[in-house]
């Protein structure tokens, strides 16, 4: 464990070297933000509340959703797989005493870290004084919302390292990438919460496990969950965590095989 927190801790001091970035990170976040906020501006112009949610509500949920979603970077985590296997390198780490799936975790945690506090942060904080921003339902939402994020950061590894160790079969991560940037796009809720879609994909969407990555938090945040439901989608989330994860080892186990009999 000592070597993935030294992974972990080289992961935020590689990120924090290039401190020019912070700046267009913040920039660019801020851009998404806004963009998300204008869109739900127009969309609830003149109308103080659509189905019982308000325009403080989608507000509070956008700002959310970058909260959630900005820190951790899915393409990062397949192109690392992808750039391991073009270059070779994959192959170094099967003689290491190094699980390669926990140094990819270890690594993206101290980027994701580096990235909420020096960017997510800040932005989330400027677009919160110009719009404002609800607080959580209550102090116990408030802490199971810091309990789905850690669930989300992990169901959004997992899914991305599944989707990176795939190119040990396809040879190429570039439509790997799209495919999961546009699931996650619908299906975790980033653009769209699952409230506004029609039934019965409303409820097809929330019981799959990118819904984890935004719909939940949010919801748990706004009290669309009491704590009973609360506790109840965190264990399931959980399930897919665990789910998730089998995936991944028995991918990499097969992957680990395929480059031993290729020679490298």
């Amino acid at each position: 464990m000592i070597a993935y927190a030294a992974f972990a801790r080289s992961g935020f001091l590689t990120s924090l070297a290039y401190r020019n970035e912070v700046w267009a990170n913040i920039f660019g976040k801020l851009v998404q933000v806004f963009a998300r906020v204008a869109i739900w501006l127009a969309v609830y112009a003149g109308v103080t509340a659509v189905d019982g949610i308000s325009i403080s509500d989608m507000i509070t949920y956008a700002l959310l959703g970058g909260v959630v979603m900005g820190a951790t970077r899915y393409d990062r985590i397949v192109r690392q797989v992808g750039n391991a296997l073009k270059t070779g390198d994959v192959a170094i780490w099967l003689l290491k005493p190094v699980h390669y799936p926990l140094y990819l975790l270890a690594i993206e945690a101290g980027m994701s870290a580096y990235t909420f506090l020096l960017a997510v942060v800040p932005t989330i904080a400027i677009v919160a004084l110009i719009y404002g921003m609800q607080p959580p339902a209550s102090l116990l939402h408030g802490l199971m919302f810091v309990g789905f994020c850690a669930l989300s950061f992990i169901i959004h590894f997992l899914c991305a390292a599944i989707f990176g160790v795939l190119a040990f079969w396809l040879m190429t991560v570039f439509s790997l990438e799209w495919l999961l940037q546009s699931l996650i796009s619908l299906l975790s809720g980033l653009l769209i919460p699952f409230w506004f879609f029609p039934e019965p994909f409303g409820t097809i969407a929330s019981h799959q496990p990118l819904a984890w990555l935004v719909y939940y938090p949010s919801a748990v945040w706004l009290g669309r969950l009491d704590m009973g439901a609360t506790l109840l989608y965190f264990g399931i989330g959980l399930g897919w965590a665990g789910l998730l994860a089998t995936v991944l080892a028995l991918l990499w186990h097969r992957a680990s095989s395929r480059i031993t009999v290729q020679g490298g």
